[in-house]
Parts: structure tokens; sequence; C-alpha cells
């Protein structure tokens, strides 16, 4: 029996340290592993469905990144979910039975999940019927403890080299959810987030329901009557017991199941009778 064909994409971009960790574990677990990943970050940019195109064609170039000599590896100049788009129409090969995208530099938790180029691209997949994994590194939340000084976390977020955060901590959990993933109904996503932490200061993987707001918010830094500037700042609010965002204070790594849109037949509508 052939191995289950896997995409990896994410949306901080190809050169990004935490696709290399996931698309390794996938490759161990033993999937056949294709990587395909926006040329720049995507961030934040949800399910939205881009492409930068010359001459009418999607820009792809061949990669080769650390970890993954043998495996096939793309940068394309398009969102994550044109990415999982391309793929399943067969631009990088077989189709993918499987999407895992990640591991994100950042926690995709709360409502704001929504948002998440990471979560969105899962979601286009699961929407055609494919299962996918979502894994993001909390970065926010170790500095957490003392975010009553105001917002030091996301000051300092860029100030730690990347590729040395702890994307394997991640990419183990992660492994040990593929073999779930794998015999999830059709269409399941899972969002699983890890606190950045070395594994043994991780103290396990809990279910979690989402909080009703991520780690950060939009703010209104500046406004006149011809333009508005925006800056992003820590969520003060203390999430509620045993959401994602309160577990991950507590140092556990999360896991919740999502899914695409779905209709809602219960909702009263005035219809027209034929």
């Amino acid at each position: 029996m052939s191995p289950q064909r896997v995409l990896i994409t994410n949306d901080d971009g190809i050169a990004a340290p935490g696709i290399r960790y996931l698309a390794r574990a996938a490759a161990d677990h033993g999937f056949d592993v294709v990587v395909a990943a926006p040329s720049e970050e995507s961030s934040g940019i949800s399910a939205a469905m881009t492409a930068v195109v010359s001459e009418g064609r999607v820009v792809i170039d061949r990669r080769k990144l650390a970890m993954l000599d043998s495996v096939p590896t793309f940068s394309v100049s398009a969102s994550p979910s044109y990415i999982v788009t391309l793929a399943r129409l067969g631009a990088f090969g077989d189709p993918p039975e499987l999407v895992m995208s990640g591991i994100n530099r950042g926690a995709n938790a709360g409502n704001a999940v929504l948002h998440s180029g990471t979560v969105g691209a899962c979601l286009t997949g699961a929407s055609a019927g494919l299962r996918a994994l979502a894994v993001s590194l909390d970065v926010l939340t170790p500095s957490a403890a003392s975010a009553a000084s105001g917002g030091a976390a996301l000051a300092n977020l860029d100030k730690m080299d990347d590729e040395a955060r702890n994307w394997r901590t991640a990419a183990e959990l992660a492994r040990k959810l593929m073999p779930a993933l794998t015999t999830a109904r059709e269409g399941t996503v899972i969002n699983l987030n890890v606190p950045d932490r070395v594994a043994e200061r991780v103290r396990g993987l809990r279910r979690a329901r989402l909080a009703r707001f991520g780690q950060v918010q939009m703010t209104i830094a500046e406004a006149a009557e011809d333009y508005v500037r925006m800056s992003m700042k820590e969520e003060e609010a203390r999430p509620e017991p045993g959401t994602d965002l309160a577990l991950l204070l507590e140092g556990w790594a999360t896991v919740t199941a999502v899914h695409t849109i779905i209709a809602d037949e219960s909702v009263e509508l005035p219809l027209t009778d034929e």
C-alpha cells in the first residue's frame, strides 16, 4: 500500500524554520511529502485566494531546504489556501490526501483562528473533504506571566532568533497526532498549539475549546480625517478556564477540532412557499 500523500504549507513563507520541522516530522512518520508554501509571508490572510500572476501564470520556483533533501519543495507566489487548491489540482505532482500547515510562528488560538492563513489553508482542504492539521508554536505566552508589565511579550517578539525556538517540540507533538488525523472523518481539521518550550517543560496535551478572543487585538493608534493608523496590542482579559489560551498560559499544548463552514438549518427565516 502506497504511503499517504501530504501537502505541507504555511503562512510564514517558504523560508520560515517551522515548515522544515513539520515536513521532516511528516516524512519521518512515513508520509509521501511535498512542500509548497508562499514565497513571502502571508500571515493573517485567512482563506484568501490570491496569487502573483505573470503573463497569466502563477509564479512557482523549485527550492531546496535544509533537513528536506529528498522532499520536493516549491516556493509559490500565492496565498496558503490558493496553494492548497493548486495542490489538489495536481500542480505539484499527485494530489494530496492530507494537508498540514505550519509550524506557525505564534499561536492560532481562540476565535481569531478565523483570520489565520495557517488554519485557512487547512479549512480550504477540509472543504474539499481532506483531513488537515494546523500546527502553531506559541511565542507570546512564555512571557505572559509578566504581561501585566504592559505587553512586553509582543514588544520583544522579534528580538529572539527564530531558528532558536522550540520547533522540535511542536513537531514531536504534531507527529503524535498524525495517526489520529489519518483515521478522522473526512473534512476534519485538527488545530494544535504548543508552548515555545523544550518538550520536558510542556505539561502535556489537552483538548481545549476556543477562547472568545485571540492573543492580540487590533487597536486604532492614531486617527485623522484622511487616515487611520492601526497597531496590535496583547489581549488584557484573562481567558476562560478550559479554553486554549488559558491552557497555554498553564503550560499545556492544546488541541481543538474545528470545522469548515456548515449550513445551520435551525435559524428561523421568512421563506417563500413554492
